[in-house]
């Protein structure tokens, strides 16, 4: 997804100061929804960016969103429209917008729709499915990032195993693996069936693999992992592949 065309003519909308010291030349870029920060080194770099009339090159100087005046290509940048997608990741795809191995992205789940620049709320590895949210509200996605929220996530896991009470306690005291600690909030058996079973894990902190990492530390291999919930938002019956965009309903729940 190519940068969006600066718009013409629209009064800018206010952004939450960042401090004192404003944000970096590219971050501003990014959260006023024209391109990733990546890209927005790119534009710089270029000497496409005007910072109240003058061309910038450093795409670490310091700007306020909402004194100075940013430029691209003779075009002022400003704030778009706040926006909220939920989409179903298919496996296969990577959480990330430019990938070095040009490697399909969930970008090209959001084809289609008219959508400011947005980015994932978290991540989920290529071999994951499941619920994913996107967004240009960078301070909405901090708050759910944030680990001190502990936000729970639900995922359905399908294990090459057919774990008994003993072995689900196990999983449940979690794990220390490459010196991290790796805990569930709970996990219960939804159903089993020859040699594999499914399993819903409630995570409410995320770290990278958390699972995977967790349930190998056991030598259990993971066969699918889908997320089917944040916090209180389920994902439903969103096809495989497809985004829409939040209702007024579906974000109250994630508020609170």
């Amino acid at each position: 997804m190519a940068p969006r065309t600066p718009s013409r003519g629209r009064p800018p909308a206010k952004i939450p100061p960042a401090g004192p010291s404003g944000v970096s030349l590219n971050r501003a870029l990014s959260k006023l929804g024209l391109c990733s920060r990546t890209q927005g080194e790119a534009l710089i770099a270029q000497g496409r960016v005007r910072v109240d009339g003058k061309v910038v090159r450093d795409a670490a100087l310091r700007v306020d969103m909402n004194r100075d005046r940013i430029v691209v290509d003779g075009v002022e940048v400003v704030a778009e429209r706040k926006v909220y997608v939920m989409l179903n990741k298919p496996r296969g795809l990577v959480t990330t917008r430019d990938d070095p191995l040009e490697r399909d992205t969930v970008y090209a789940c959001l084809e289609g729709l008219d959508l400011p620049f947005v980015s994932p709320v978290g991540r989920l590895d290529k071999a994951s499915e499941g619920l994913l949210l996107m967004t240009n509200d960078t301070r909405f996605a901090n708050r759910l990032m944030d680990p001190a929220s502990h936000l729970p996530k639900t995922y359905h896991v399908q294990v090459a195993a057919v774990p008994d009470e003993t072995m689900l306690d196990m999983f449940r005291a979690g794990a220390a693996v490459d010196g991290e600690t790796l805990a569930v909030k709970s996990i219960e058996l939804l159903r089993s069936g020859g040699r594999t079973a499914w399993l819903e894990i409630v995570l409410d902190e995320g770290k990278n693999r958390h699972i995977r990492r967790l349930l190998a530390a056991h030598g259990v291999e993971v066969k699918r992992l889908i997320r089917v919930a944040i916090g209180r938002l389920p994902l439903g019956d969103l096809a495989k592949g497809m985004a829409r965009h939040l209702t007024p309903e579906e974000l109250a729940l994630l508020a609170g």
